[in-house]
């Protein structure tokens, strides 16, 4: 029977948490919050244009509370992503969180007001919201296995809807709207219909099993759960 290993995973987000339990649960982790004395440890959010260095240095920071704890032989995993709007010139990229807890998805919608929502006379509606509104979610997720450091990147291509559509998901979920994915997962141009689609609806609007199927933090975790290998026995 396989060992079921203990992860710590330092965020406060619980949607965050589900998808964690739900990838890298049958991979033998037991994966619960990283709480001190009930909360979430403070740490100073790293600043770079770079998912990866800011993931690296929430991790280095989790291992030194672990440390000053004596527990620094615990496994531990961060996760870092980000949405990238290319008419935007990549913002709000690794400034995600704070835009969020600033504008909202709803400054994102009036920073966009006008960008792709009229197709021109050659262009078909698809073609033109498809392009102008292009974004991407990107996430980095790095462990902390006790001798070894992994590191997972995921991405999910898409757009900006020009309506919000809440109901489920968290952060930007309410405004984007993920390409459609062939029989294999794998995404195709944006305006193709294929074997796995929202309908046009942004992930607020459609249930965790179905976004599942596309989440840029799903690939990036299943990325980390490959590097890593299976559970000892």
């Amino acid at each position: 029977m396989s060992k079921v290993r203990r992860l710590l995973f330092m965020t406060g987000n619980l949607g965050k948490l589900a998808e964690a339990q739900q990838v890298l649960g049958p991979h033998g982790y037991q994966v619960s919050q990283f709480l001190i004395d009930g909360k979430n440890p403070e740490i100073l959010e790293p600043q770079s244009e770079s998912l990866k260095v800011v993931a690296k240095e929430k991790l280095r920071q989790a291992r030194e509370i672990l440390s000053s704890l004596g527990r620094g032989d615990e496994a531990v995993l961060v996760e870092d992503s980000g949405l990238f709007i290319d008419c935007l010139g990549g913002f709000p990229g690794v400034y995600s969180s704070h835009a969020l807890a600033t504008i909202g998805y709803s400054g994102i919608l009036q920073l966009m007001q006008g960008i792709g929502d009229r197709p021109t006379d050659a262009e078909s509606s698809s073609e033109s919201i498809g392009r102008g509104r292009r974004a991407n979610f990107q996430a980095v997720a790095a462990l902390w296995e006790g001798e070894q450091t992994y590191f997972g990147v995921g991405t999910c291509l898409g757009r900006i809807s020009l309506a919000a559509i809440e109901g489920n998901g968290f952060g930007f979920d309410p405004i984007f709207i993920p390409d459609d994915l062939d029989k294999d997962g794998q995404p195709i141009p944006s305006g193709e219909i294929g074997a796995v689609s929202t309908g046009g609806i942004p992930f607020g609007g459609v249930e965790m099993s179905e976004k599942q199927k596309f989440s840029h933090r799903k690939k990036a975790l299943e990325a980390l759960s490959l590097a890593i290998g299976p559970p000892s026995a």
